[in-house]
């Protein structure tokens, strides 16, 4: 189904209500306020060199090889791996594409081999007046003693350097198929649709408003979401279980997360 353009107004209020955003545990200096649109910031991402693009606020295009050289402590999927969530006692499969988006890819993929999805819950359902989305993955919501009124706020901290891993917006360009990296297109003015775009079932990073601030919460499109393409990184679809996104409701939880095919694919 296609949001039509009264569609897209309400999805834009419900986005400036609700967010796509992880609001806290984000680099200092950006904005905590979840909004769809990307705002500038001369803060480095806590995983990009200070030479990085992310660090002079520039984009970056550049072939999926070159890419590690940029982030080269990030966990890439070179391929593609499937991946089951089970909720409610019930399957569902995503295809996720590291040959489209690597980092973003591997970076979910990571997480979901450490069982940071396991128990977690998803805290954000948006289906009216529209339906745009289910958004879950907060590291948090696994405690049953956090408040539902911070989730959206947490990061996956790093065992390995007791820090919140963030990773770069990453969005590959159709045209030239090169990867963008910590800019929205119109940002970087780029004149192009993105290859993995917001049809229903895609499966996207949430972010706060800082284009590198992605970390372990993510969300599934509930219908074509044209406006977000561009602005946010896609990185994989549902191809199985869609009914069972579909009655997924807030506070439910994601009983276990794990790769089924593909983990071989993961470079750490």
């Amino acid at each position: 189904m296609r949001v039509n353009f009264l569609s897209w107004l309400l999805c834009l209020v419900a986005v400036a209500v609700f967010g796509l955003a992880s609001c806290a545990a984000q680099p200092a200096g950006s904005s905590a306020s979840p909004v769809i649109d990307a705002q500038t910031s001369s803060q480095t991402s806590a995983t990009a060199s200070p030479t990085s693009s992310a660090s002079s606020n520039q984009a970056v295009a550049m072939t999926s090889q070159n890419s590690s050289q940029l982030f080269p402590g990030l966990p890439r999927l070179e391929g593609k791996a499937t991946v089951e969530l089970v909720v409610k006692g019930k399957p569902i499969v995503m295809e996720i594409d590291g040959t489209n988006a690597p980092i973003t890819a591997g970076n979910f993929v990571d997480l979901v081999q450490r069982g940071i999805y396991n128990g977690s819950m998803f805290h954000r359902v948006i289906r009216e007046p529209q339906p745009f989305v289910v958004q879950g993955g907060d590291p948090q919501s696994r405690d049953s003693s956090v408040p539902q009124s911070a989730l959206g706020t947490g990061s996956f901290i790093d065992p390995a350097t007791t820090k919140p891993r963030y990773i770069p917006l990453e969005i590959k360009t159709t045209r030239t198929d090169t990867l963008v990296y910590s800019k929205t297109f119109a940002d970087a003015g780029i004149q192009d649709l993105p290859k993995l775009r917001h049809t229903r079932g895609a499966v996207a990073m949430a972010r706060a408003p800082y284009p590198d601030s992605a970390s372990a919460q993510f969300y599934v499109a509930l219908a074509d979401l044209d406006f977000l393409d561009g602005n946010y990184a896609v990185f994989g679809y549902v191809t199985k279980g869609m009914d069972v996104v579909d009655e997924i409701q807030q506070g439910d939880r994601i009983t276990s997360a794990k790769v089924i095919a593909g983990a071989e694919n993961l470079k750490k």
